[in-house]
């Protein structure tokens, strides 16, 4: 279990060069944009523009913070996101995002296609995981964090817990009202 702190990580330039980003982790370590298995980002989108493209790899986006973004894709679809609310879709897609009331920061699932499967999952309640996950990501309040294997942990927000391989059974346990957690399990193909 490898705990991270948001404030240490180092800010990015997208692929498209139009904002920045922070790695919460990547697999295989330090593998570029090109190829990686699956990573997890934090971004900053401060104004409407175009997502980069990853050709071969299935997004999840969740918008953390911000009054909303509307995706709009090159077919025309239309995609309000709403603040904790997973969205899929594939990387290759030409998409546009159209902020909705300003500045807005999201959380990135990106999994390259074929290799690994992978879903995101938002949580205010205890939970009791009998497949463990990958990685954790506190969006507010504190979460009291108990692996199977005696491994334990407290976060807080914009801290992370990441493990390589899943850790089999995983209490998280809600220590203040309103606490909301963000989950990552990644399965290879």
């Amino acid at each position: 279990m490898k705990l991270i702190e948001f404030e240490d990580l180092p800010t990015t330039p997208w692929k498209n060069g139009g904002g920045v980003t922070r790695e919460l982790h990547c697999q295989p370590a330090g593998a570029s944009f090109d190829d990686f298995l699956w990573r997890v980002s934090i971004a900053d989108v401060s104004q409407s523009g175009a997502f980069s493209s990853f050709a071969g790899v299935d997004r999840v986006i969740t918008l953390l913070e911000g009054e909303g973004m509307d995706l709009v894709s090159d077919s025309g679809n239309h995609v309000l996101l709403s603040r904790l609310q997973p969205h899929r879709f594939r990387g290759e897609d030409q998409i546009t995002a159209e902020l909705a009331g300003g500045a807005c920061q999201d959380f990135n699932l990106m999994l390259r296609r074929g290799a690994v499967a992978g879903e995101v999952r938002v949580w205010s309640v205890d939970q009791d995981l009998e497949q463990g996950c990958n990685l954790l990501f506190c969006v507010q309040g504190r979460w009291d964090v108990l692996a199977q294997d005696g491994e334990h942990a407290t976060l807080e927000p914009r801290q992370s817990l990441v493990w390589e391989q899943r850790p089999g059974q995983v209490s998280l346990r809600s220590l203040s009202a309103g606490s909301i957690l963000i989950g990552v399990n990644i399965n290879l193909q």
